[in-house]
């Protein structure tokens, strides 16, 4: 197949479209991506839904990217399939236009009114209108493509039957060839935007109740809940806070620590996602700790300790157990790394997306 990565997405930010790209590759396709990064991210779209005035700006650099788009799409040859990478609930429009909706398959990994309530814009019109959106958005893909079982239960039963789970899974430069040995203190790291999702506020609390233990902690990121965390970790000496590294740096950084941690939310989203870090930490070598819930026990089994959503309590004596426990840790980085390289590498996640293109007549 000749396939199309085409959209205002950020890889450097959501590096889920990137991953997909990469998997196709390897599956033997011809991939070319035409991108025109937006510029504004989650954060700030959401903004602008609680600032209506700043619309017109996203409204012009939208006009102004759509057009570099519709160029640069146009001067190579024709493809058979159209990824429209994640955030691309407008783009998607573009390129129903511009190839018919046939060829379009959509990386719905969030949808915007899920969004919208994880980042607290749920009052007045404006989750009418992310759910209007939402709704243009998958009428206008042939394939919808959701990250877990439970986001795909989610989307209108119109459009299931069009839906296709492919897990987030980690990029190639996230791959350490084996999990680091560990020494020393028990290295734990996180990194992320701070949202409820993620559970800041929980991570904070249990690094709180573990500054008498053998453990170093890396907090990275910045968001709307840091301010809860920095609060709830109170003086703590374990902790290094960073507000982010740049992505380049990331894995390295990762690799270098025991246990990654993945999210902690107590939320209705929360409950749906396996996160980016889970992956990408698996990966890079460390042993998974994150919440208990339905979709991230089925993707990692016994190759991840899990705790309670919103249970510092416990997050913090998973984390003694681990520092108290080398074999046991490094059974578990084990476990982590493998089930990252068996199931979660580009080749691997893209599989249910062929298949179903497969079905649906292309790539034959």
């Amino acid at each position: 197949m000749r396939v199309l990565i085409f959209g205002t997405y950020d890889v450097a930010a959501h590096p889920r479209v990137g991953v997909i790209a990469e998997g196709l590759r390897r599956a033997g396709h011809e991939v070319r991506e035409c991108n025109a990064p937006l510029g504004f991210d989650t954060a700030a779209r959401v903004k602008m839904l609680a600032q209506p005035w700043r619309v017109p700006a996203l409204g012009a650099r939208l006009a102004r990217c759509w057009a570099r788009l519709a160029w640069r799409s146009m001067r190579g040859p024709r493809p058979d399939v159209v990824v429209v990478g994640y955030l691309g609930h407008f783009d998607v429009l573009l390129a129903r236009v511009l190839f018919g909706r046939r060829r379009v398959v959509l990386d719905h990994l969030i949808g915007a009114a899920d969004t919208g309530r994880d980042r607290q814009v749920s009052h007045g019109v404006r989750q009418p209108l992310l759910r209007a959106i939402d709704a243009a958005a998958l009428s206008s893909a042939h394939v919808v493509v959701v990250d877990t079982e439970e986001h795909r239960e989610t989307l209108p039963a119109k459009h299931r039957e069009h839906a296709v789970v492919v897990p987030v899974g980690a990029p190639d430069e996230w791959f350490a060839p084996e999990p680091a040995p560990a020494q020393g203190p028990l290295r734990v790291v996180f990194y992320g935007l701070f949202t409820p999702l993620q559970g800041a506020a929980t991570i904070g609390s249990a690094i709180a109740r573990l500054t008498d233990r053998p453990i170093r902690v890396t907090m990275i990121g910045s968001g709307q809940d840091k301010q809860q965390a920095l609060d709830y970790a109170g003086s703590a000496e374990t902790v290094t806070w960073h507000d982010w590294i740049a992505s380049a740096d990331l894995p390295a950084l990762v690799a270098a620590h025991d246990v990654c941690l993945g999210i902690f939310g107590t939320g209705p989203k929360a409950l749906r996602v396996v996160p980016n870090k889970v992956y990408q930490g698996a990966a890079a070598g460390c042993a998974i700790v994150t919440s208990d819930t339905p979709p991230q026990r089925r993707a990692f089994g016994d190759a991840a300790r899990y705790v309670a959503p919103g249970d510092p309590a416990a997050l913090a004596a998973a984390l003694a157990a681990l520092a108290e426990s080398p074999d046991e840790l490094a059974k578990l980085k084990h476990a982590s790394s493998t089930a990252a390289r068996e199931k979660f590498t580009p080749a691997h996640v893209v599989e249910p997306l062929l298949a179903k293109l497969a079905e649906l007549g292309f790539g034959r």
